[in-house]
């Protein structure tokens, strides 16, 4: 058993409290259990409408006490968060008629009074005791917060994120919840008079089952482990000419950046979103002049370097499994032995073209949701990039397939060609032996590699993860790969494809 972790905040006011409650939002999720105890008037509704209104992300969202309710939910946007108060229970047995007992699964559940309730409370919980402090002022009050159980590392992290954000000048900022992605990671604004900026809490990845060659997946095909290679790539992407944020102050052991904030001006527009000509061309733009360059294999570190690692067959051939593995079982297609050789087979002999072509930086995720317009700068700098931290090296057509065939919104084959094309003429502009025809063969190998894998994610973030809101992307992703498939150099693929991939159901909008 983890022995429990326990540190003290002094709340000097409601504001302080705030503080603290968004901290430790930013740290805890689905499936967590928060008690709040302390006597009458210490402050535990006021902590938990605090972290219920940094949650949704409005100050002035209305979060009334459960002393009569007893339960009061809440869908938020990250997750749903449940606010009890035991105050009035009388037996243990009562939990079960108000949906305590057993507690809701992927719910934040947070508990006034669990005194009254003893034996119910979970063993794994953070506990925040809460006491007035007259001596500090008439709002004062401190925070003894413990973590027990597997929530004992929570309480020691938030611990070292409270003395980075005050080593950084950041204790006093106010806190503003941001989205996060489909990562372990998440941000908040952090606004200290007139400046904004970013914080990023990104823990340790935890290692998933060893299932591919003794290797957990995101080992096995270079996803990154902690904030290091985010650190790395992003002062190297800055040398290079390109706007990734400047970092302020790090903890990499940690893992808390305080970074520059670009704001929230994307780079689609419109209701289904589509890309705005301008600002895609500046992203192929950059596209075209970083891969014009020979870039560094090993970045320096603090006194340390970062070896990028290369995106070989191996880690290629472990993306496209995710198809076999979660898609067609999905589609009720599941593959027998020799039609999985066959599969693997195929795609080995094409993967060495992708393997033997020039390599560059990959960022890997290079589409909306991560590219940010700064209409106060000029050319290719105007195209903030924020996600990065998953780098490795490959071929330079990975990244034009994430932007020219965005897994997120339709980009009309139209403009796809389009912006092809004006790559293809940059890149022969600045360097005379570029091979268009080459190229566009292995932009349609990687564009089937990266919609084959994506059909697997979306398929997995559904049935492993809970997520079936990605299964929307798939009709999408399915339309790609039809067009690249088109080409003459996948034409034993498409034969395959056609005979043993059936189509994705189509989705309910919504």
């Amino acid at each position: 058993m983890t022995a429990p972790t326990t540190f003290a905040v002094a709340l000097h006011n409601e504001t302080a409290t705030a503080q603290l409650m968004a901290d430790l939002a930013l740290l805890v999720g689905p499936g967590d259990v928060i008690t709040l105890t302390g006597d009458l008037g210490a402050g535990k509704t006021a902590a938990a409408r605090a972290m219920i209104r940094y949650l949704a992300g409005d100050d002035a969202l209305e979060v009334p006490s459960p002393t009569f309710t007893l339960v009061q939910g809440y869908e938020l946007p990250p997750f749903p968060v449940m606010h009890a108060d035991l105050y009035r229970v009388e037996d243990e047995s009562e939990l079960e008629e108000i949906g305590l007992s057993p507690l809701p699964e992927a719910t934040l559940v947070l508990i006034e009074w669990p005194e009254r309730a003893p034996s119910a409370m979970p063993q794994d919980r953070i506990d925040i005791a809460l006491t007035h402090r007259p001596a500090l002022g008439s709002n004062a009050r401190a925070a003894d917060i413990t973590g027990h159980g597997k929530a004992a590392a929570i309480v020691a992290r938030l611990q070292a994120l409270r003395e980075f954000l005050d080593a950084s000048g950041y204790m006093e900022a106010t806190r503003k919840r941001m989205a996060g992605d489909a990562s372990t990671r998440s941000y908040a604004r952090l606004q200290r008079d007139d400046e904004i900026v970013i914080l990023m809490n990104s823990p340790q990845r935890p290692d998933g089952a060893a299932m591919y060659n003794g290797k957990s997946y995101s080992a096995a095909v270079h996803l990154a482990e902690n904030i290091k290679p985010f650190v790395a790539i992003d002062e190297g992407l800055r040398a290079q000419g390109i706007s990734a944020p400047a970092i302020h102050h790090s903890d990499l052991d940690h893992g808390f950046l305080i970074s520059e904030d670009f704001g929230t001006e994307g780079v689609i527009e419109g209701d289904p979103p589509r890309p705005i000509a301008e600002r895609y061309e500046a992203a192929a733009d950059l596209l075209a002049v970083l891969h014009g360059k020979t870039l560094p294999q090993t970045l320096p570190l603090g006194r340390q370097t970062y070896a990028i690692p290369v995106f070989d067959i191996e880690a290629l051939l472990i993306e496209i499994g995710l198809m076999p593995e979660w898609y067609l079982p999905d589609r009720n297609a599941p593959l027998d032995d020799a039609k999985r050789a066959e599969f693997f087979a195929m795609w080995r002999e094409l993967l060495q073209k992708a393997q033997a072509a020039p390599k560059t930086w990959i960022i890997r995720d290079y589409h909306s949701p991560n590219l940010i317009w700064l209409s106060n700068r000029t050319g290719i700098e105007r195209v903030g990039v924020i996600d990065f931290q998953d780098t490795v090296l490959g071929p330079q057509s990975y990244d034009v397939v994430s932007l020219l065939q965005d897994a997120r919104i339709d980009v009309p084959e139209a403009i796809e060609l389009t912006l092809l094309s004006r790559y293809i003429k940059a890149r022969r502009a600045s360097e005379a032996s570029f091979d268009a025809a080459g190229f566009a063969e292995l932009y349609a190998i990687m564009s089937a590699q990266r919609n084959t894998r994506l059909l697997g994610t979306f398929a997995r973030l559904n049935r492993r993860d809970g997520k079936p809101h990605y299964l929307r992307h798939q009709p999408r992703i399915w339309t790609y790969l039809q067009r690249s498939l088109a080409h003459p150099a996948l034409a034993h693929l498409r034969d395959w494809y056609l005979a043993n991939v059936p189509p994705p159901q189509r989705q309910a909008q919504g």
